[in-house]
């Protein structure tokens, strides 16, 4: 009698395989979908959890943290001689208070001093700052002495990046605000579909921030924090998304709405961070050859990015926003009400 052998033919074997591509290619993109959104989860967790140490430090010193420390004579534009920024100011509100006290000494001599001794916290990853879409946190930045750690969270600094010192009539339509201080834009550059003198300041900027209860448009209606892109894919020399670095792109947004529009521009030289690279069909435009001054929120998450308002609650903002409501969102006493088209 003839044994029968046992087994699949190459044509069932075929078969099979195809199935299961097939299953595999449906699977993908759920899977795909649940880990961004577990990402974008824990992206906003983050955010709140920085909203929430911003409001603890202004019940320790009775005004949110300033963007930046900045010396008198240090150029606003160059990165050599600036102080602590914001994320450096509120570590013992996000469980980081034995680096902040590693370092607590230096850090207020910067006021006195200008001594640039606090640099030294600039190497250390900090989990709380990092978004997890993004990919982009194993190349410090080599600027000012290199070794900079990468953080993917900014401030608000409205209109422009500017301090204290702002003169009534500089020639670009900023003056100073009711208190002397933050900044606020007039005179819109651009027609954005509001009225021209509509006021813009920000919530943190150089030497000085506003108090939560003293945001004039509303805590629930002002963005205090936002993401950011980490630089370092383009280069390591790119200093978007650096935690304690205190400029436009590393950790301060400034000019949205006018020049930098919406969230994740595909712009042309859209940032203004000295030395950046600039890669507008990816979303990271840059005018290299300009100094600090302006940069827009970008993140890793797919169709927009994740803020803070002044209230601590966090939202999800789509790259699909109007350059009209963008700026409202980010301008503390425009006086107008943003929508959600």
């Amino acid at each position: 009698m003839l044994r029968r052998r046992i087994g699949f033919t190459l044509i069932e074997l075929l078969v099979v395989i195809a199935i299961i591509a097939v299953l595999i290619g449906l699977l993908l993109p759920a899977v795909q979908k649940v880990r961004e959104a577990a990402a974008r989860a824990k992206c906003m967790n983050n955010i709140k959890q920085l909203g929430i140490a911003c409001h603890s430090y202004q019940d320790r010193t009775g005004a949110l943290p300033v963007a930046v420390q900045m010396r008198p004579g240090v150029s606003r534009t160059n990165s050599g001689g600036q102080g602590p920024n914001w994320a450096v100011f509120i570590l013992p509100d996000i469980e980081q208070g034995p680096l902040y006290n590693a370092h607590a000494a230096n850090i207020t001599a910067y006021a006195a001093t200008g001594s640039a001794a606090w640099k030294a916290i600039r190497t250390t990853l900090i989990p709380t700052m990092l978004c997890p879409s993004d990919l982009g946190i194993d190349a410090a930045w080599t600027g000012d002495g290199g070794g900079w750690a990468r953080g993917n969270y900014a401030c608000n600094a409205g209109g422009l990046h500017q301090g204290a010192t702002v003169s009534p009539d500089n020639g670009v339509g900023y003056i100073s605000s009711e208190m002397g201080n933050s900044p606020r834009l007039t005179n819109n550059p651009t027609n954005l579909g509001v009225p021209n003198n509509t006021l813009s300041g920000g919530v943190m900027c150089i030497n000085w921030a506003t108090m939560v209860n003293r945001i004039e448009d509303g805590s629930s209606n002002t963005i205090m924090l936002a993401e950011l892109r980490i630089g370092s894919q383009l280069g390591s020399q790119d200093s978007r998304g650096v935690w304690a670095l205190g400029f436009p792109g590393a950790s301060v947004i400034a000019g949205n709405g006018w020049d930098c529009t919406t969230p994740n521009t595909t712009e042309d030289n859209a940032d203004d961070c000295e030395g950046c690279i600039n890669d507008p069909r990816n979303g990271m435009g840059a005018w290299p050859g300009c100094p600090f001054q302006q940069a827009t929120s970008r993140g890793k998450h797919t169709g927009g990015v994740v803020v803070g308002f002044g209230d601590g609650s966090t939202r999800f903002v789509r790259n699909s926003v109007s350059k009209a409501n963008w700026f409202l969102m980010l301008s503390r006493n425009d006086g107008l009400n943003w929508t959600d088209n």
